[in-house]
């Protein structure tokens, strides 16, 4: 009875993980086209922009539809998914960290990416 009840708790954690990491992703990819929650090219190191043959906004957009499908696959295979969303939100917070601007922000998504790695590691037990 006691085992059952701890497959239920965590098949219940797994899909709190499952959908944030489906919804997030989506939401804010999304928002890179309309800029209605932030900015999203301030957070871009401007080392980075400044490399780009475009403008920053542009290279947000790319990244928003990277995060949509981020979200899809997290959607369609959960271990998989969350291994990509832990890579791109290290990713993220790496470049924060390089350039030393928004370090919360950067600390916020380590955080991210340790859930989304945990998601993916829960996923082999409860699928």
């Amino acid at each position: 009875m006691e085992e059952r009840s701890s497959q239920q708790a965590l098949n219940r954690v797994f899909n709190l993980l499952k959908f944030t990491f489906v919804i997030v992703p989506i939401v804010a990819g999304a928002d890179k086209f309309t800029n209605l929650l932030t900015h999203w090219d301030q957070y871009l190191n401007p080392a980075i922009a400044s490399l780009l043959p475009f403008p920053a906004a542009t290279f947000m957009m790319i990244v928003g539809v990277i995060e949509i499908i981020a979200g899809i696959v997290v959607l369609k295979n959960a271990e998989i998914g969350g291994y990509i969303v832990a890579a791109w939100l290290t990713s993220i917070a790496l470049t924060l960290l390089l350039g030393f601007i928004y370090i919360d922000v950067a600390v916020r998504d380590l955080v991210m990416a340790i859930s989304a790695f945990s998601m993916a590691k829960i996923s082999r037990i409860v699928s």
